[in-house]
């Protein structure tokens, strides 16, 4: 997916400001699937104005520059079904903590235990921000099942992390603490 797609489906929910499609990307519900940059959203939402695929109206601020606000067009919306008709690229994890962990015995035993308990709460952080980027969807939609889907399946993933990093603490700290112990003697 690109950025292009990801901003066409944003506004299927509702118009936005380049600003906002921005936050929705970075800190709200659409923040589990691609990153995206002002520097590679305001040139997607240009090019797709100036293709048709999307509108955009001026809307006043008070003390500032008028806002642009887009919204999707028909052709945008038929664009976007194209898009999205294809198969999906693989997922890509990619984990510094996991290398660290793989290569434990590099680090100081008081690292180990940091990394591992940083690790934890990130996971607990990120099972938050799902409940509550759940709870705010985009304006008016409610109910809306691929939301649900994608929320359940974020939470189904991260709990498991958390279950096996609790069931595995002591395979993560405790080797290291003995082999720093026999080396230390």
């Amino acid at each position: 997916m690109n950025v292009r797609t990801l901003c066409l489906g944003i506004l299927t929910f509702q118009e936005a400001s380049g600003y906002e499609i921005k936050k929705m990307v970075e800190d709200e519900v659409f923040s589990h699937f691609i990153d995206a940059s002002y520097g590679s959203i305001y040139p997607a939402l240009t090019k797709m104005m100036n293709e048709g695929l999307v509108s955009v109206r001026a809307e006043e601020q008070a003390g500032k520059p008028d806002k642009k606000v887009y919204s999707i067009s028909q052709t945008g919306r038929q664009e976007l079904a194209n898009a999205l008709a294809v198969d999906p690229a693989e997922d890509k994890f990619k984990s510094e903590f996991l290398f660290q962990v793989m290569m434990r015995e590099f680090l100081p035993k008081s690292h180990i235990a940091d990394i591992y308990d940083a690790q934890m709460q990130y996971l607990r952080d990120e099972l938050e921000h799902i409940e509550t980027s759940a709870c705010n969807c985009p304006a008016g939609v409610t109910n809306h099942q691929g939301m649900e889907f994608v929320a359940g399946y974020g939470k189904a993933c991260l709990s498991a992390g958390l279950k096996y990093l609790e069931e595995h603490k002591q395979e993560i700290i405790e080797p290291v603490v003995a082999k720093l112990k026999a080396v230390e003697s």
